[in-house]
């Protein structure tokens, strides 16, 4: 059974940094895209940052770039995000994702259960 378990959200001020973890059971990691996304109250959920098999590609909403970046380690399974200089706009569900067809363009079809961010002004 494929598990995707997101770590490292919480609180945080505004300007502070955050980084989330994501630990997949899927094989062979490294031949899947991976993707985090988020869903904040009452919006649809989007993309943030997604990246490929390699670590090659990474892709980004144009809203966190240059403050979001997305890393994987393919020795322990596990994907990151750092996120800093965080806003109160980027108060979500985090949720990672897994794509097998190994596009960062998806179809994303394993999905962990989130994690929550919450950033205060």
């Amino acid at each position: 059974q494929v598990q995707l378990v997101e770590s490292g959200g919480g609180l945080v001020q505004a300007g502070g940094s955050l980084r989330l973890s994501c630990v997949a059971s899927i094989r062979p990691f490294s031949r899947f895209a991976m993707g985090w996304f988020r869903q904040a109250p009452g919006k649809e959920r989007e993309s943030v940052a997604v990246i490929g098999g390699s670590g090659a590609i990474t892709r980004y909403a144009d809203a966190v770039k240059g403050r979001f970046t997305i890393s994987r380690d393919n020795a322990k399974n596990t994907v990151y995000l750092q996120m800093n200089s965080l806003k109160p706009e980027d108060t979500a569900v985090y949720y990672c994702a897994g794509a097998t067809s190994g596009s960062v363009s998806g179809p994303y079809n394993y999905w962990g259960q989130g994690t929550q961010v919450t950033v205060s002004s």
